[in-house]
C-alpha cells in the first residue's frame, strides 16, 4: 500500500526523495519503493524518517 502521508510529509518541507535518503542513510530508491509501498522499512528507519520529517510513527506509518 502507498505511502502518501510520507510523501505528504516529505512534500510539505520542501524536501526531495534524495535528501531525504540522505538523512536517514539509505538511497532514494530505498525512499521511493517506501512511498510507492514496495519495501517495508524497518523500525529504526521508520523512527529515522520520522524525526528527519518531525513527525510522530503513529503520523507516518501506523493506520
Amino acid at each position: 500500500m502507498k505511502n502518501l502521508r510520507l510523501k505528504a510529509a516529505r512534500a510539505a518541507l520542501d524536501m526531495s526523495q534524495q535528501e531525504l535518503a540522505e538523512k536517514v542513510g539509505v538511497s532514494r530508491q530505498t525512499v521511493n519503493a517506501i512511498e510507492s509501498g514496495d519495501y517495508n522499512p524497518t523500525v529504526r528507519l521508520c523512527i529515522a524518517i520520522c524525526r528527519a520529517l518531525g513527525k510522530t510513527l503513529d503520523e507516518l506509518f501506523w493506520e
